[in-house]
């Protein structure tokens, strides 16, 4: 039976091995108490597996405050933990849950970050994954052999809809092939979503006209479900070729049913990462992150800049950009 394989890097002031047990036994078949039903062959077939232990540092003080044993020495190690397909199939929150749930607040760990994942090559028969990725974007506003060359729309909030699309049409004279509203940016009082949409891609298509050349603009469309759907329709109706989520806002479902559409170009914002990634003993590393996202359809994911504002390392974000280019499920290269 085919295994999905998480890889954490955990810290805990207990034995490695009983630690790791725990977290097994909690995101699969076993509860903190033995109860009747979880039989051998229950757990034969529906357990979670410590596949391998490899420890790392030992530290005096927890990394997660509140986690102080007096006497207590804390050790730190990567634990690979793998469950059968069974226990979910192809229903990723489910996949999610197991992955990502309660096993953050169990008391035998005083850190917990979800590093990788690894998953059957069947998943690539329920998951269609990125419709454009790199090479249908750059197809899209007729760019070949370069980089894209893209910027934000700033201030992110408060210009009206004409002058947004005055600088839309400033930015595309000066040569830019991508332009995205900023996350902050959905429908403000002076700015309303329809009327910004049809002001901005009258720009582009007049451009279009002119040049041959279609500049890709990324709206945000992040809203309830069947908001973001109009919103999506819309974009499609006047012949725009992106939408843009808040993946962390909207949530991974509402991420994918906009995905499916397949109409668009969808670049995913990743606003909130801080919180999911910040805390080196917490949280989940970006090439689990991202697999996760390419799961669910996303065409362009934000991995941060080289020398930027935010706490992150160069090093953290040529990580992620290789990460992101990665064969994944199969030798399926989403982002070719």
């Amino acid at each position: 039976m085919e295994r999905i394989f998480a890889e954490y890097l955990i810290e805990t002031p207990y034995n490695v091995e009983h630690a790791a047990a725990v977290l097994a036994g909690e995101q699969s078949s076993g509860t903190f108490v033995s109860v009747p039903g979880e039989t051998e062959a229950l757990k034969q077939r529906f357990a979670a597996r410590v596949e391998h232990i490899e420890l790392l540092d030992v530290v005096d003080t927890p990394s997660i405050p509140g986690g102080m044993i007096p006497g207590k020495k804390y050790q730190q190690a990567k634990v690979k933990v793998s469950w059968s397909i069974e226990n979910f199939g192809y229903n990723l929150p489910v996949l999610i849950s197991t992955l990502q749930g309660n096993l953050y607040e169990i008391t035998q760990f005083t850190g917990l970050k979800l590093m990788d994942l690894e998953l059957p090559d069947s998943f690539k028969n329920h998951y269609r994954g990125p419709k454009f990725g790199i090479k249908g974007s750059k197809a899209s506003c007729g760019v070949g052999d370069r980089p894209m060359i893209g910027t934000i729309i700033k201030p992110s909030i408060g210009m009206s809809v004409e002058d947004t699309a005055t600088l839309v049409k400033n930015l595309i004279d000066a040569g830019i092939d991508f332009i995205k509203d900023d996350e902050l940016m959905g429908a403000a009082a002076n700015s309303p979503f329809d009327e910004r949409v049809k002001a901005i891609m009258k720009v582009i298509r007049d451009n279009e006209q002119q040049t041959g050349k279609k500049v890709m603009y990324a709206f945000n469309i992040s809203d309830e479900i069947d908001e973001m759907q109009r919103k999506y329709d819309l974009i499609v109706k006047e012949q725009g070729s992106s939408a843009m989520i808040s993946i962390n806002s909207v949530g991974l479902t509402g991420t994918k049913k906009i995905c499916d559409n397949g109409e668009l170009v969808i670049h995913g914002h990743r606003n909130g990462w801080g919180m999911l990634n910040r805390h080196p003993l917490l949280g989940i590393e970006f090439p689990a992150y991202q697999k996760i996202q390419r799961l669910a359809g996303v065409d362009q994911l934000h991995v941060n800049g080289i020398q930027n504002k935010f706490w992150e390392s160069d090093d953290s974000v040529v990580t992620s950009i290789k990460s992101c280019l990665k064969p994944f499920l199969g030798g399926v290269k989403f982002y070719q």
